[in-house]
């Protein structure tokens, strides 16, 4: 069922990192509509961009526009409206964090997963432990086309829960365990006295607000285990499938199919959340119906897709890691299942070439800032904003930060007092930039060895990614590079949501032929209630906007 693709895409892939978080952003309380001061603007706004601007959904909900347009060869600022305005960025924040990891390592840098042994191999037997080392890898041999490509859909499985549906990429999230396993076996060792582990200590594991999420450097089908129903016939069981197969996680239940027409409601035990790997394995329980004809929300996939994620992800690599050696021939005495064995651990420092057992290379880093930035992945941001760290001797999610505010600042030119990232690298729910600020890092982006490869790993508008259903018929189709960022909160009754901020980042490329940074944002625009015909067309006007302005700079 995993291998199954779809071809319809949407806009909601952007909408990835939405959060659900109270935050007060300011209105101008007398101005019935959007607040229309601009500055340093070399032209007033065009009235075909204030005719968007005016629209009923943003002057009865009191919203408040921003934006900024600069050329980046001359700096010339073209439109400027609010562009100081400190606001929720949502996922634009990821275009500075992804940025500077791409900057500092490379596209070309690749992620080595090593496995070292701490004894002497003697006819066969170790006589010692066998490690694996998580390098920080995002996707582990997951998504895979080949050693230089990775896959990614507009419908990431990261967020299927969230979403109602996910379309997974076909690949299997097992191909690096398994390659590191066979490599073992390969040089020579058929018997492991001592125990199999995993090393996570390459930056200490946090997490993140949005949705409690762990970062850490191991990642196997980024800590993750995807399950789908499949209606059969009515009155008859549905064809439930999951990946990775693990004995540290196990699916059961099952899914009823019921008649043509019939709600389908699926379910995942503890809300898809496990955090009994360790000791034990553990069970997920599936349950609920599925009707014959069920048709995904966005997707229309026949299928559903859920997923449960794994919070103690060096526990559920190691049982992976030890089902695969075993599959290659190799016996031990150490458990399948089990904690990490961390007092057994050497010092890093002693892991060398002479004890190097195996080693998974991952495609090169500009394939990760891709699949990151086109469907806005927070595990993905918040491990670029550590691995960006770690070139800085940052090793925990403070210091990371700090390192990347400096560098922003001293390097980059980005104004201190624009910009505020107080505790992760995706964006929300607490993340918060002016449009000045993120013209202020694209601009500076623009001008790096990384700066074509940078654009192209951002959605583009009417093509692939988070815009990929936005602004299909536009003119600016195709010539619009930017990222997406969402925020909502619950509105006080709990039945619909507030659109608290929804921004577009990026650079677009005129028809005159200039190329222009710009930051497009819109505050408190409003009651949703019907979250995904709604939030459709505030996209579609921000894309408006933005054809506006390829078509007339």
């Amino acid at each position: 069922m995993f291998s199954s693709t779809i071809k319809r895409r949407s806009f909601l892939a952007g909408v990835a990192g939405v959060s659900v978080a109270a935050v007060a952003c300011g209105t101008d309380s007398d101005n019935a509509g959007p607040s229309a001061s601009a500055t340093e603007s070399s032209a007033p706004l065009p009235d075909s961009i204030s005719a968007v601007l005016n629209k009923p959904r943003y002057t009865e909900s009191g919203a408040t526009w921003s934006l900024l347009v600069s050329d980046i060869e001359t700096g010339e600022v073209f439109y400027a409206l609010n562009p100081d305005d400190i606001a929720l960025t949502g996922s634009t924040r990821k275009l500075f964090s992804v940025g500077m990891a791409l900057n500092t390592l490379g596209v070309d840098h690749r992620i080595t997963t090593p496995v070292h042994r701490t004894g002497a191999v003697d006819q066969g037997t170790l006589n010692g432990d066998l490690i694996l080392f998580g390098g920080g890898d995002l996707t582990f041999g997951g998504r895979r086309i080949d050693a230089d490509t990775v896959q990614f859909t507009d419908f990431d499985h990261n967020d299927a829960n969230n979403l109602g549906t996910a379309i997974p990429t076909p690949q299997d999230p097992l191909f690096a365990i398994n390659d590191l396993a066979a490599q073992v076996r390969a040089a020579g060792i058929t018997t492991i006295t001592g125990d199999v582990i995993v090393d996570d200590r390459l930056f200490r594991a946090y997490r993140v607000p949005n949705g409690n999420l762990l970062i850490t450097p191991i990642l196997l089908n980024e800590n993750m285990v995807d399950v789908s129903a499949e209606p059969t016939q009515p009155g008859q069981p549905a064809t439930v499938d999951y990946r990775p197969k693990s004995s540290a996680l196990t699916v059961a239940g099952s899914v009823a199919t019921v008649p043509a027409g019939t709600a389908s409601a699926v379910t995942l035990s503890d809300n898809g959340r496990i955090e009994c790997v360790g000791a034990a394995g553990c069970t997920g329980t599936v349950g609920g119906d599925i009707a014959v004809d069920y048709q995904a929300p966005l997707t229309g996939s026949e299928i559903f897709v859920g997923t449960f994620r794994i919070e103690d992800p060096a526990a559920y690599a190691r049982t992976a890691f030890v089902e695969a050696l075993r599959r290659n021939g190799i016996t031990m005495t150490a458990p399948t299942i089990g904690p990490k064995p961390a007092a057994r651990l050497p010092a890093t420092d002693t892991y060398t070439d002479e004890n190097l057992v195996a080693s998974f290379v991952a495609p090169p880093y500009l394939q990760q800032a891709q699949l990151i930035l086109k469907v806005s992945l927070n595990l993905g941001a918040n491990l670029a904003l550590s691995l960006f760290g770690l070139t800085k001797g940052a090793r925990t999610i403070d210091t990371a930060l700090a390192a990347e505010r400096t560098t922003l600042i001293n390097d980059f030119g980005v104004n201190g007092d624009q910009f505020d990232f107080p505790t992760n690298g995706s964006g929300s729910p607490d993340s918060k930039a002016s449009p000045r600020a993120l013209v202020q890092l694209l601009t500076a982006m623009s001008k790096t060895d990384v700066a074509e490869d940078y654009l192209n790993c951002l959605p583009i508008m009417g093509v692939n990614g988070s815009l990929a259903s936005t602004g299909t018929t536009l003119p600016g189709k195709g010539h619009v590079f930017a990222k997406t960022g969402t925020t909502v909160e619950p509105t006080e009754d709990g039945e619909a949501v507030n659109l608290v901020a929804q921004n577009l980042a990026g650079y677009i490329e005129t028809k005159s032929g200039r190329t222009v940074a710009y930051a497009l944002m819109v505050n408190n625009a409003g009651r949703l209630n019907d979250f995904g015909p709604e939030i459709s067309s505030v996209f579609e006007d921000e894309g408006v906007i933005s054809s506006i302005i390829y078509e007339t700079l």
